[in-house]
């Protein structure tokens, strides 16, 4: 594993430590296994980023939230800036206020986006955060004040995904923002990736993704919590109706899988089919009631969705 010429290039002189013209550099951190080992290694090197930012769209899996206990004390004990943001929604018009891509996707009776064929939910709750937080962030206003451009380093590995993905980001120009592949210039590929995690010393993170993400393999699904079960099944009962060109969150069946993530979990038993069946045929009706009873409330007084799924999650743990 060979660091890239960035970071390997002439010592620094004393004057290059004092330089105020020296663009600030971000870590786009995913909490995954790609952009770990990239940030451990940039440490290594000595050539911490000035600011390592995540986007939590509030639906993560479990056990990445649990990974962020994990990380956070190693950055910590590193003197590293870690920030994490979100998306903050402003219109509500007659609905609940809902703050995660999920409560989005139940508000509207619809899959999260990439299960329709776009990306517009990383774009929403993933990139336009970072991007929000960094324009408030005073060494970006300073470096764009300069007429530089912050540097945004970005986990793409050496594999043919990710070379896919890195070509396709070399299409979008930026005014604001040079990216950067730490780990292509490395030559690094995922298992290069595991391989420095570990010899850090610290567990390999689990592949992040929001827990209904099309993107999740059978396994995936099998190692959830119950009550994450219980929200894709209300997730694709909620959206059913209108559903056209995808059969559910899995999109179409294939060999190894369903379309609807909620047949897969049938199937699994991973959920008893009492369960399942209730879900399905009441939560979305018992949802319409509650979005049509708080459309009559101040949005100031007006009750969070939040708290119409804590209340689902919690009559189905007391009926389990």
């Amino acid at each position: 594993m060979n660091a890239p010429a960035f970071l390997t290039t002439r010592p620094r002189r004393a004057v290059d430590v004092l330089d105020l013209r020296n663009p600030p550099i971000v870590l786009a951190y995913g909490i995954g296994v790609d952009s770990t080992a990239m940030l451990i290694e940039l440490v290594a090197q000595g050539r911490k980023p000035d600011l390592v930012l995540t986007a939590d769209t509030g639906s993560e899996k479990p056990a990445t939230y649990a990974y962020l206990d994990v990380i956070r004390p190693w950055m910590v004990a590193h003197g590293i800036d870690f920030r994490v943001c979100r998306y903050v929604p402003q219109r509500f018009k007659h609905w609940p206020p809902y703050m995660s891509l999920l409560e989005n996707v139940l508000t509207n009776a619809t899959l999260p986006s990439i299960s329709l064929g776009r990306h517009s939910c990383s774009l929403k709750w993933k990139i336009a955060p970072q991007d929000k937080f960094v324009e408030t962030w005073q060494p970006a206003i300073d470096a764009w004040a300069r007429g530089q451009k912050v540097i945004r380093l970005i986990g793409y590995d050496a594999s043919p995904a990710d070379t896919r993905r890195h070509a396709h980001a070399l299409t979008i120009p930026s005014d604001r923002f040079e990216c950067r592949y730490p780990l292509r210039e490395w030559g690094w590929t995922r298992d290069d990736c595991i391989a420095r995690i570990e010899a850090e010393g610290l567990p390999v993170p689990p592949k992040s993704a929001c827990f209904m993400c099309c993107g999740s393999q059978p396994d995936e699904i099998r190692d959830l919590p119950a009550w994450c079960l219980r929200l894709i099944v209300l997730i694709e009962a909620r959206a059913a109706p209108r559903l056209r060109t995808v059969e559910g969150l899995w999109r179409t069946t294939t060999k190894k899988r369903p379309g609807r993530m909620t047949d897969f979990i049938r199937a699994e038993q991973l959920l008893p089919e009492g369960e399942i069946d209730r879900i399905a045929h009441e939560a979305p009706t018992a949802l319409r009631l509650f979005q049509k009873a708080a459309a009559d409330i101040p949005l100031p007084e007006r009750p969070h969705l939040a708290d119409w799924i804590s209340q689902f999650n919690a009559q189905l743990e007391l009926a389990a």
